[in-house]
């Protein structure tokens, strides 16, 4: 009997891999244009406890990861991407670093064994999750120490059909589906929305603590 839910998530992830096979060579020259609040998240990290093990889901060309690397230079930085063409490009920035391990997996997998975490962070991925969301988010705590945070910024919605769909055809879910899931099992300590160009779209940043 054929697995229907295992083989939708391998075409998903296959197409979303080859979506960033060309994405990862314009993706750090374009991406400032409309993926608003990343160094603004970071900024609101709240302290860490010393050498502080942090992961990013969906870490792409590691830009936030260097970042990180500035913040908590006593760091244990751990990066995991569904796309090789975008981590081809992370590793270029840490070649000379042993602060930052980088795997290609999709987040949760059975043999992907990763010790919890003070900090998991989540940048424009968790629209990019599909169905199972609710189930990544429940992965999250589970893979979060007892009072460890959860740092999200991602896209909202938007009140334009066509601009959803337009999202749609670029893996990103736009139903505003992800604030309610987040408040549902984090205790906020930073929640803000913003629009973008005048309303267009709008996205979230969000600060949450495993309690």
């Amino acid at each position: 009997m054929m697995d229907t839910e295992h083989t939708d998530s391998d075409s998903y992830n296959g197409s979303v891999e080859k979506y960033y096979r060309f994405h990862s060579l314009i993706y750090d020259a374009t991406r400032w244009s409309f993926l608003f609040g990343r160094d603004d998240l970071l900024d609101g990290i709240p302290d860490l406890s010393s050498k502080p093990r942090i992961l990013e889901i969906g870490c792409g060309t590691g830009k936030n990861l260097s970042r990180l690397q500035y913040y908590f230079p006593d760091a244990d930085l751990v990066g995991i991407d569904l796309s090789s063409a975008m981590l081809e490009v992370a590793k270029n920035k840490f070649i000379d670093s042993n602060q930052v391990k980088l795997i290609q997996a999709e987040y949760g997998a059975d043999d992907i064994q990763l010790e919890p975490f003070d900090l998991i962070i989540c940048s424009y991925s968790l629209t990019m999750v599909g169905d199972n969301i609710e189930d990544v988010i429940v992965q999250i705590t589970d893979g979060l120490n007892p009072h460890g945070y959860i740092a999200v910024v991602d896209f909202n919605t938007s009140p334009f059909g066509w601009f959803r769909q337009w999202m749609e055809v670029n893996h990103v879910d736009l139903s505003g589906h992800l604030l309610p899931l987040l408040n549902k099992y984090y205790r906020p300590v930073i929640s803000e929305k913003n629009d973008a160009y005048w309303g267009l779209w709008s996205y979230f940043t969000f600060i949450g603590q495993h309690s």
